[in-house]
């Protein structure tokens, strides 16, 4: 039930005036009562009754039952069923009044889609799951598009594909267009993937259809021959995917283009949005497979990750980015192929001490975690990774970090750095070289 507060407050805006553009204060518009929803108290878009007989804003009450309250809001009676029915003749005499005061401002309520229903979710569905059995691609591929135009017209509509088993339906009709042929069914596999992006989280059983062997071949078989927009839904749908379950990760790692095609992602990058799932992918890879983890981060390093990543440190300003690459290299810098790498590139002790409390927290854990990997590992001379740290003012920024405060890890790491690299202070001048411009790159 409506509290005292929200009806005064209902009253007062009851006889609100709409001050018009012209600046006349005597040209004003009063927004009759009856067209404001008792929830929100603004103008209702898409009038729907209830089983009350009271009328609502369909945003406004789908808000108020979706927190869990089965009341009528206005009458505090409890709700008999939640239909929702929509009051086209309050729709019709506000869309009147709204073209009628046009001239003062207000806008035109548009005819609103009306939503998707349970029953036609799952009657598209069985007939998707019909057409997949057939291998009829064209029919499918259509009833795909279907589920699509439903979902972008409202969030509510994404929900009710989605709870209504959506995602089950598409991940098996992918495994089994796949099984047919990546080729010969490619527009019906795109279409899918494009649909799956909006569906995560994944039950069990729809993960085991979109992560074997033959749905991850396919998607990495997308990610490299397809179109911009088709690498780009595979790239979006296999992250999430690794993101449920550790058995994606290690099966991925199984297929052998796999690791080239990421790679080729990051060099030759479609989009932003693209490049960071493509990082998230590969931190999985060299991150959380113990049985070939070794040999992922070599295959990496050998393919030139190490200056790629460098290059998106140097040029990227997105702190998402930024985050993302640092995790991948630190990871990549655990062996030894990667910290040798990583030593004889002129960037990464510069643009690893510039990060350090200029980003993000996270970036700078894992920028003091790279500088202590490559110090702890090296030999100790002269002109090598800790002079170079010294001189780019790495010192003064550990101290820093120190001050202002890090955890636990990290104060033990910069603790650590601070003590090596005072064995060379007073050899060393620390010179200034943030900017990088008489660094080269690499070719």
């Amino acid at each position: 039930m409506i509290s005292a507060w929200r009806r005064r407050k209902a009253d007062r805006c009851a006889g609100k005036k709409q001050p018009q553009p012209d600046g006349n204060p005597n040209m004003e518009v009063v927004i009759p009562s009856h067209f404001r929803c008792p929830i929100s108290l603004e103008l209702m878009k898409d009038p729907v009754t209830l089983s009350t007989g009271i009328t609502y804003d369909r945003e406004s009450i789908e808000k108020w039952i979706e927190t869990g309250n089965y009341t009528c809001p206005v009458t505090n009676q409890v709700l008999r069923n939640f239909d929702q029915i929509p009051n086209h003749a309050i729709r019709k005499m506000i869309q009147d009044w709204s073209v009628k005061n046009s001239s003062y401002g207000i806008e035109r309520v548009p005819t609103p889609r009306i939503p998707v229903s349970p029953i036609e979710v799952s009657k598209i569905l069985s007939r998707i799951t019909a057409a997949t059995g057939s291998r009829d691609e064209m029919v499918c591929r259509d009833l795909v598009t279907k589920i699509k135009t439903w979902g972008k017209e409202s969030e509510r509509n994404k929900r009710c594909i989605i709870a209504n088993g959506s995602g089950h339906v598409l991940s098996a009709a992918f495994e089994e267009f796949a099984i047919a042929s990546f080729e010969k069914h490619a527009g019906v596999l795109e279409e899918i993937l494009s649909a799956l992006i909006w569906m995560f989280p994944l039950d069990d059983e729809a993960q085991l259809y979109l992560g074997s062997f033959t749905s991850l071949h396919c998607m990495v078989w997308f990610s490299k021959c397809s179109d911009l927009s088709g690498r780009r839904n595979a790239i979006l749908v296999l992250k999430q995917l690794l993101s449920l379950d550790q058995r994606h990760v290690d099966a991925l790692a199984e297929i052998e283009e796999g690791i080239q095609a990421l790679v080729k992602l990051i060099k030759e990058p479609i989009c932003p949005t693209t490049t960071k799932a493509t990082l998230m992918i590969i931190f999985y890879l060299v991150s959380t497979s113990p049985s070939n983890h070794e040999d992922i981060k070599t295959r990496f390093v050998e393919m030139g990750l190490v200056s790629l990543l460098l290059d998106i440190l140097v040029d990227s300003t997105d702190r998402s980015m930024c985050e993302k690459a640092l995790g991948v290299l630190d990871e990549i810098c655990g062996c030894n192929e990667g910290r040798d790498e990583a030593n004889h590139h002129a960037l990464t002790i510069p643009v690893l001490v510039k990060k350090i409390l200029r980003v993000s927290d996270m970036a700078t854990e894992f920028s003091v975690s790279l500088l202590w990997k490559l110090c702890k590992n090296e030999k100790r001379e002269e002109g090598g990774v800790l002079v170079e740290a010294l001189q780019v003012g790495a010192f003064q920024k550990l101290l820093l970090l120190l001050q202002v405060g890090c955890c636990e890890k990290t104060k033990q790491k910069a603790s650590e750095l601070l003590k090596l690299m005072n064995l060379y202070r007073g050899r060393f001048e620390c010179i200034d070289s943030m900017d990088f411009k008489n660094l080269k790159r690499p070719s």
